[in-house]
């Protein structure tokens, strides 16, 4: 996008490109969340080391956006929003549901196998010319990591919170068959979404099996596990953590049938698992600034009404009437807090996952 620069995307992979199942992993689509790249580069450490048989097709993006790893402002990194145009990196990914539905009519068959073949194949042929069509460099980067995702079975976005728990976001049409991926990954919840038309990353490589298996009366195969994973905090960065989440991964990888030695990796059974529709969360805001002291911690299960968090105003001319008790509005997990403990008049202090519907519910697409 200026004169004298190009950007580059490294690519790990292991074994046949042509084999299947199929993992993709990429980190930092947000930039400058890098528990995600630094546990990814354990991950290809220990599959560079070969201790087991790649049985199908591994993809590892480390750093999924230059673009926003080159956004640095008085020595930080500014990588969550593009410079450009003020987008989110992680939506406006490409809705090519329609399209591909228009490629595939007519040649479904009532075998699912040939199904999948051909509908991945239209995905891939329409994300080409999506990528002919590109304007932005930003647009080319989305199409360019959704073409190298597209055929994966297992497809995985890490990131994380300011603060916060590990956590998933999953289709809540894979829920509860996959809860072996929040066991394996250690979640301490899992926020089941639905269509929303923001398309994240997750949302837009699972959109064009969903709009075939409620439009279609043939075969049509499941889509992609396609999830976000939350590395806890944006601080939680260090070689220890990431080794653990790299096992994770690794296990991960075991048990969907992509790397061998998954015979002694089960993880489907355990306790019960917290898993809560996004619907439900809902975010703690700040009615006026202030500092922010947190009276519960993370992970922490709260009542309606209990007090989470006092917000302070020092400046108040009577300290007692400058401070102001922050409640929960619903039964729940504390899964995330703010980071900064200053918060500017509407800002979320923490989030809690409910399986109720709140006043504040939204979804994960509105970060």
């Amino acid at each position: 996008m200026s004169l004298g620069t190009e950007r580059h995307l490294a690519v790990h992979t292991y074994g046949d490109p042509d084999a299947s199942p199929k993992a993709y992993l990429q980190g930092g689509l947000h930039a400058g969340e890098l528990p995600g790249p630094l546990a990814l580069h354990h991950l290809i450490r220990r599959l560079d080391a070969g201790e087991d048989e790649i049985l199908g097709h591994v993809m590892i993006v480390p750093v999924a956006n230059p673009i926003g790893q080159s956004q640095v402002l008085r020595g930080a990194m500014v990588g969550r929003f593009a410079e450009s145009d003020g987008s989110n990196f992680n939506r406006g990914f490409p809705d090519v549901s329609r399209e591909v539905a228009d490629v595939v009519a007519g040649r479904l068959s009532t075998d699912p196998d040939a199904n999948l073949v051909l509908v991945r194949e239209a995905i891939a042929d329409v994300l080409a010319d999506r990528a002919e069509s590109a304007t932005s460099e930003i647009d080319y980067l989305r199409v360019t990591l959704m073409r190298l995702a597209c055929d994966a079975d297992l497809a995985l976005d890490l990131h994380c919170e300011e603060e916060g728990l590990v956590h998933l976001y999953l289709d809540k049409t894979l829920w509860p068959a996959e809860q072996r991926l929040a066991r394996t990954l250690a979640s301490e919840v899992t926020l089941l979404t639905d269509v929303t038309g923001s398309m994240s990353f997750d949302e837009a490589l699972g959109t064009p099996w969903r709009h075939l298996a409620g439009g279609a009366a043939e075969a049509i195969p499941a889509g992609p596990v396609v999830s976000t994973v939350e590395l806890r905090g944006a601080a939680d960065v260090g070689d220890a953590l990431a080794e653990e989440d790299a096992d994770r991964l690794y296990r991960a990888l075991q048990i969907y049938g992509v790397v061998g030695g998954g015979e002694e990796s089960a993880a489907e059974d355990g306790p019960a698992l917290w898993a809560m529709p996004v619907e439900g969360m809902e975010r703690v805001t700040a009615p006026t600034p202030g500092i922010i002291s947190f009276r519960v911690p993370l992970g922490a299960e709260v009542e309606e009404g209990q007090p989470i968090a006092d917000l302070i105003d020092p400046t108040a001319d009577d300290p007692a009437e400058g401070r102001l008790e922050l409640t929960a509005g619903c039964a729940g997990l504390v899964y995330a807090r703010r980071a900064q403990r200053f918060a500017p008049t509407g800002a979320t202090v923490a989030k809690i996952a409910s399986d109720r519907t709140t006043a504040s519910a939204t979804t994960h697409l509105t970060d």
